[in-house]
């Protein structure tokens, strides 16, 4: 298992150092890394799942079914709640009010959603992908969930303005995400409230994670009055303390949704299979 949980983790970071540059030089600064995370993420599944188990990359959870839709959409719908319950209140009272930059560029709207779409994608199908699922097979959920949760929360501090309180939400919603899979079995649900997530913040004109070029492509921008404590600062409100009370109750929405569970060959038990055994001879 450790094996194959570090050969999946040096296909992925060697594909991203070959590939960043090329698709940074093509792409900029925002679309470049966002397409290189995915493609890594995918390929490294991709080859990982092909050398060790035979399998095809939906395996990991990316099969198309009803429950597949229903799981996305429930998704959707929490993350996008999530993120409402976060920015609405202060700007019903007046912590924070939305301030027009230019009219919106709608072609370059859609190209950020797309690539918000790609990056989340990317990084759910990496961090709860095939290495993740052999580690909840092997070591239990727990252990793998908030371990996987804390580094992911870990490599955020990387990205601009970066905090420790912004990292430990980001932990915290790390560890919910894999609570997520744990529930689905499949990377819909997670993939879903995910996007939800970092498609409204910059909706509302909120910074994502301390990025801030998405709200020159929306033409608005959130300006808070209130403190960085509520704010989160240039990070963004995933640094605030509105955001750590917002996670208990999503936590608490992920744990009662009606969640359709899939299969999942990685971490589910093989099904028992009936055998044969010769009947004991009657005596005589």
């Amino acid at each position: 298992m450790v094996l194959h949980v570090a050969v999946y983790i040096v296909i992925f970071y060697g594909v991203g150092f070959v590939f960043d540059p090329l698709l940074r030089w093509l792409g900029g600064n925002f679309a470049g890394p966002t397409a290189a995370v995915l493609f890594s993420a995918l390929f490294a599944n991709w080859l990982a799942i092909r050398i060790y188990e035979g399998r095809a990359i939906a395996d990991i959870g990316l099969h198309w079914r009803p429950a597949s839709r229903e799981n996305l959409l429930m998704g959707l719908a929490g993350g996008v709640g999530a993120a409402c319950l976060v920015l609405v209140p202060p700007l019903v009272v007046g912590a924070a009010h939305i301030v027009s930059l230019h009219p919106p560029l709608l072609g370059a709207s859609l190209f950020g959603i797309i690539f918000v779409a790609a990056g989340s994608s990317g990084e759910e199908i990496f961090f709860r992908g095939y290495g993740f699922q052999l580690l909840v097979d092997g070591l239990g959920p727990s252990a793998a969930v908030v371990p996987v949760g804390v580094i992911f929360g870990l490599l955020h501090l990387s990205n601009e303005s970066a905090t420790w309180f912004g990292a430990a939400n980001t932990a915290g919603f790390g560890i919910l995400l894999g609570y997520a899979y744990l529930r689905s079995r499949d990377l819909w649900l997670p993939v879903g409230l995910h996007f939800g997530w970092n498609f409204t913040l910059p909706l509302f004109g909120a910074h994502l994670s301390g990025i801030k070029i998405i709200n020159e492509v929306t033409g608005h921008e959130m300006v808070w009055s209130a403190g960085g404590l509520w704010s989160g600062g240039a990070y963004g409100p995933e640094a605030s303390v509105l955001t750590s009370a917002v996670l208990v109750v999503l936590f608490l929405a992920v744990w009662k949704a009606p969640v359709r569970r899939q299969t999942s060959p990685f971490t589910d038990p093989p099904a028992e299979s009936a055998s044969c055994e010769p009947s004991p001879l009657s005596s005589s």
